[in-house]
Parts: structure tokens; C-alpha cells; sequence
């Protein structure tokens, strides 16, 4: 059977030729199509693949440093609270010294003060006391009319000075 179109038809001179522009075609492209488009095809993918593992190691660095900033960040709290309990410790402890010398010092005071009212109060007394005897040897002379001498006058304000009762002023000052 022979075919009867031109083109389904085998024609031995035109099969070599075409096979023939098709291995130079192939040649060419291989040698300076394809071997460049290839190189540059896989240039392209181990950039590609150098970039992934760049972002791989950028993603675990950040990753590093956002934990290492994360146990900063608690250090830097820790280290803040124990700031703030040593200042709150020191405030309570100066606080507590101010009220005690406050007290001591208040203390210091009253007992002070007290010494200066027993000091008045015995040097009241004893200027009653001599006054007292003084008006007792004058009553004396004018009861008796005549002048005493040293021995009277000491028996008579002795005399004087038991029957006072001080008592009385003693029992106030305390």
C-alpha cells in the first residue's frame, strides 16, 4: 500500500536530513542552550537553597537571642525585686531606729525633766524649812522677850521643824 499523502510518506533522503538538522539542532542547543539555562537553573537553586538555610539560621538566631532576652528581662525583674526588698527592708529598719532613738530621746527628756522637779521641789523645802525656823525664833524672842542663844535657838527650830508635816509635799512631788 503506498500512502497517498506527501507528508505520511517515507522518503529515505528527507528522514536523514531532518534526522540530521535535528542532532545539530540538539548539538547546538545543548552546548549553548541548554548547558547555560542548566548552569544557571542550578545556580539559581543553590542560592535558593543557601538563602533557606541563611533564613534557617537567622530564624535560630532570633530564636536564641529572643530566649536570652527573655532571661534578661528575668534577671533584670529578680534583680529589681530584690532591690526593692532591700530598700523596703532598710526604709522599715530606719524607720524603726528613728522611733526608738525618737523615744529614747523623749525618755531622756521626761527623766531629765523629772531630776529638775525633785531638785526644786527639795530646794522648795528646804527653803521652807529655813524660813520656817527663821519665823520661829522671831516668834520665840517676841513670846519669851528675851534674846536666845545659839543652843535655844537650835533646840527651838529643831523643835519646830518635827511638828511641820512634810509629808504632805513629799506625796505631791511624787
Amino acid at each position: 500500500m503506498i500512502a497517498s499523502n506527501a507528508l505520511i510518506k517515507v522518503t529515505p533522503g528527507l528522514m536523514i536530513w531532518t534526522i540530521v538538522a535535528f542532532l545539530v539542532t540538539l548539538f547546538v542547543l545543548r552546548r549553548y542552550a541548554f548547558g547555560p539555562i542548566q548552569k544557571t537553573i542550578d545556580e539559581r537553586r543553590e542560592r535558593i537553597r543557601r538563602s533557606l538555610e541563611e533564613a534557617d539560621q537567622a530564624r535560630a538566631e532570633a530564636r536564641r537571642m529572643l530566649e536570652e532576652h527573655r532571661a534578661l528581662l528575668g534577671q533584670a525583674r529578680g534583680q529589681a525585686e530584690e532591690i526593692l526588698a532591700e530598700a523596703r527592708k532598710t526604709r522599715e529598719a530606719m524607720e524603726r531606729r528613728m522611733r526608738e532613738e525618737t523615744e529614747a530621746e523623749r525618755q531622756r527628756r521626761l527623766e531629765e525633766t523629772r531630776r529638775e522637779i525633785q531638785a526644786e521641789t527639795e530646794r522648795a523645802l528646804e527653803q521652807i524649812r529655813t524660813e520656817v525656823a527663821e519665823l520661829t525664833l522671831v516668834a520665840a524672842t517676841k513670846v519669851t522677850g528675851k534674846v536666845l542663844d545659839p543652843s535655844d535657838h537650835r533646840r527651838l527650830i529643831e523643835e519646830a521643824i518635827q511638828t511641820l508635816d512634810f509629808s504632805v509635799l513629799e506625796e505631791r512631788k511624787n
